[in-house]
């Protein structure tokens, strides 16, 4: 993907960690194909690293329009792995916010009616009992004490 004039910046960045200029554009490269798989429009994006002990650990933020930023952070002895462990959790949760709001269709209220009177009493068997009352039971437990 060709960076153009309206791509955001992608911030990649550390601040004891050596990165060269391979992983910049790794990572550029990669944010920019997750975000046009769940979204299409990045408002803004981040990628962290930082050095612990023999391990890398890497951050990545990314906010798709208006949605809340989506963090993901992943440890590793290779930096590379680390940040494609950390973009996977990012995209997981991107994917489920995609899927939360694709789910729109509205509930089936026909369905629902169909399941209830399937259950209910018919109504000429309602009627026979409002004509009726049932005798009140001492033993039932329903009758209030008086």
């Amino acid at each position: 993907m060709k960076p153009d004039s309206t791509e955001p910046n992608i911030l990649v960045q550390s601040s004891a960690v050596d990165l060269g200029d391979a992983f910049p554009e790794y990572a550029k490269t990669n944010v920019n194909q997750v975000a046009g798989k769940y979204f299409g429009h990045l408002s803004a994006a981040s990628v962290y690293v930082t050095r612990e002990g023999i391990t890398y650990r890497c951050t990545v933020n990314m906010q798709m329009g208006a949605l809340k930023m989506m963090t993901g952070e992943a440890k590793n002895k290779d930096l590379y792995a680390a940040f494609r462990a950390a973009l996977q959790k990012t995209a997981k949760q991107l994917r489920r916010t995609k899927r939360e709001l694709r789910e729109d269709k509205a509930a089936r209220t026909d369905k629902d009616m169909l399941l209830r009177e399937g259950t209910a009493p018919r109504r000429t068997q309602r009627r026979s009992e409002e004509v009726a009352p049932p005798a009140n039971d001492e033993g039932d437990y329903r009758v209030a004490a008086e």
